[in-house]
């Protein structure tokens, strides 16, 4: 308390303003993700990406050290919004990041946002938040949920399929992954099949589409349910081409090994991606963890360069909040995937890539890039937000 008096004393001497948040208290951020059941890779992804960016900046921000919160939501939105208010009443968190699910991102935003308190996501990017309900304290470092399956529906058109069976979990995202698709795609869809979430039995489906015989199938599954699909469409000797988001990734591949290797998929970024800063990464986040970084691991680190951004640039005094959420909108950060910067709506504009599943010489699996579907794009609901 005397050396705190005394840095006062000396500060009202220079006109310099000291607090004690900005000379002591650590900046405290919750990360809260699934990170149990079928889909805890997912999270583990992120919560690892996250604290691996935050030891590369040497666990501090603008001088001030860094403390990670972290929660498991449970895939429970309910749970999820005792977690959430656990991080902001007891915990006191400056910044929330997460979460996996577009479900619970819908319980927890308004939670957060009321709270005047910082909401990253790394990965849920639900339409319901990037038009007419977009926030100042709300920022997205994945994408708008619609648009990694417009990529697939662009493939399809472009690769003359004419008939096309959809499988998709019944949520949000699902239904989103189903506009998306459908930007793009003129064709035939021959079904659309919505399942509960967590389904990890796909055999009635996978009967339709040998009976459908459509020219490709387009599924959204993440986590333990996207394991299960791919292993079962394998087993069931299936041969219609697959296009997939978040269904063979760096998260599930360890699962589903070779049964996925030539499946493709839409994605802002791959590990075979070629710039220092995400060649760097990649190598650091498989030396630390053992296993191949997914796109969530990517987001995540991001996403604290972004945090990281913000707080350098008003010198990590964040009691001004208009002056934060400045910051934020300015993503002055390098990204790993190169191209990044905020719609006015807070959602990224960036590159998307048409990925194929493959099996490297050491063993491992990853996702590499075919080809560049489309460039700095932008969602289309960001001309409705007037908010920011």
């Amino acid at each position: 308390m005397k050396q705190l008096m005394k840095l006062a004393g000396l500060a009202a001497l220079l006109g310099v303003a000291v607090t004690p948040a900005t000379a002591e208290e650590k900046i405290k951020i919750g990360v809260l993700v699934t990170t149990s059941g079928p889909a805890a890779a997912l999270g583990r992804q992120v919560r690892d990406g996250f604290a691996l960016a935050i030891k590369d900046l040497g666990g501090k921000m603008a001088g001030r050290d860094v403390e990670i919160v972290n929660a498991d939501d449970e895939l429970k939105p309910d749970g999820a919004v005792v977690k959430v208010r656990g991080l902001l009443e007891r915990d006191k968190v400056d910044f929330v990041v997460g979460p996996i699910f577009s479900n619970i991102l819908q319980a927890i935003h308004r939670p957060v946002t009321d709270s005047k308190t910082f909401l990253i996501s790394p990965n849920a990017g639900p339409s319901s938040y990037a038009g007419k309900e977009c926030n100042p304290f709300f920022y997205v470092t994945s994408y708008q949920n619609d648009q990694v399956h417009e990529i697939l529906g662009k493939v399809a058109q472009d690769r003359g399929y004419k008939r096309v069976y959809l499988l998709v979990p019944n949520y949000q995202a699902g239904r989103d992954s189903v506009a998306g698709f459908k930007l793009d795609y003129k064709g035939e869809v021959v079904e659309e099949s919505y399942t509960p979430l967590n389904t990890l039995d796909f055999q009635p489906e996978l009967s339709k589409i040998a009976a459908l015989k459509p020219d490709a199938l387009f599924t959204f599954m993440p986590g333990g349910m996207g394991v299960n699909l791919v292993k079962q469409y394998k087993q069931a000797g299936a041969t219609v081409p697959v296009l997939s988001a978040f269904t063979v990734d760096e998260s599930t591949l360890p699962a589903q090994q070779d049964a996925a290797v030539g499946m493709f998929g839409g994605a802002n970024w791959a590990p075979n991606l070629d710039n220092p800063q995400s060649k760097k990464f990649v190598a650091a986040y498989e030396a630390a963890y053992n296993g191949v970084p997914g796109t969530y691991a990517m987001q995540a680190y991001d996403a604290a360069l972004l945090i990281d951004s913000a707080v350098k640039a008003v010198k990590g005094d964040l009691s001004n909040k208009d002056a934060v959420a400045a910051a934020l909108k300015k993503a002055d950060f390098t990204s790993l995937r190169g191209n990044f910067k905020f719609s006015n709506n807070g959602y990224p504009i960036q590159d998307f890539y048409l990925t194929k599943v493959a099996k490297r010489p050491d063993g491992k699996f990853q996702t590499e890039i075919v080809e560049k579907v489309f460039s700095n794009y932008g969602d289309r609901y960001a001309k409705d937000c007037a908010a920011k």
